[in-house]
């Protein structure tokens, strides 16, 4: 109840829940992975905005924040670890690559499932996601936050890079 956002289009605020079930369609459009939207729904009592969302559960995914709290990357390895990343940033690239930001990426908005060869990486949160003009305004603005957000060092970076530029395509590198 009360929860809105204000915009250009929307001065007088609206739901928050209208805008993270437009982000989830448009990422899962994208291909890029999360929680999937089970039911949304908005209207106005009193004058005053109600929403209610529901999201299927992420079973088998942790957060990064939960990876790094636990230090499950000593468990697994460096060179999985390093994959981890890597596929983290293939899935931002996909996201951002949309014309979509993210706008809030903390580890805990991340989650990995590494229990398969292949690493699974669903993103969360996207209340704060919006279309940007371009790719690469979008893009900026999460890498800014990834990079700041992170804590990781030289080595971590660079895998998370390796994924983003991959998955970017030409003219990542006029990113940073």
């Amino acid at each position: 109840v009360g929860h809105v956002y204000r915009s250009l289009r929307h001065p007088l605020g609206y739901p928050t829940v209208a805008r993270e079930a437009k982000a989830l369609r448009a990422a899962a459009s994208l291909g890029v992975a999360t929680p999937a939207l089970l039911h949304s729904h908005i209207h106005k009592l009193d004058g005053e905005w109600q929403a209610v969302m529901l999201t299927a559960a992420l079973d088998g995914y942790l957060s990064l924040e939960d990876f790094y709290a636990q230090k499950v990357e000593r468990t697994v390895g460096r060179h999985r670890h390093l994959e981890i990343l890597e596929a983290y940033g293939r899935v931002l690239a996909k996201l951002n690559h949309g014309r979509w930001q993210h706008g809030c990426l903390y580890l805990k908005h991340v989650f990995v499932d590494f229990s398969e060869p292949c690493v699974k990486v669903a993103l969360l949160d996207l209340e704060k996601a919006r279309k940007r003009f371009t790719a690469k305004q979008a893009a900026r603005h999460d890498l800014r936050q990834v990079k700041r957000r992170s804590g990781w060092g030289d080595e971590e970076w660079s895998a998370f890079w390796l994924g983003y530029s991959y998955s970017f395509g030409q003219g990542a590198e006029l990113l940073l």
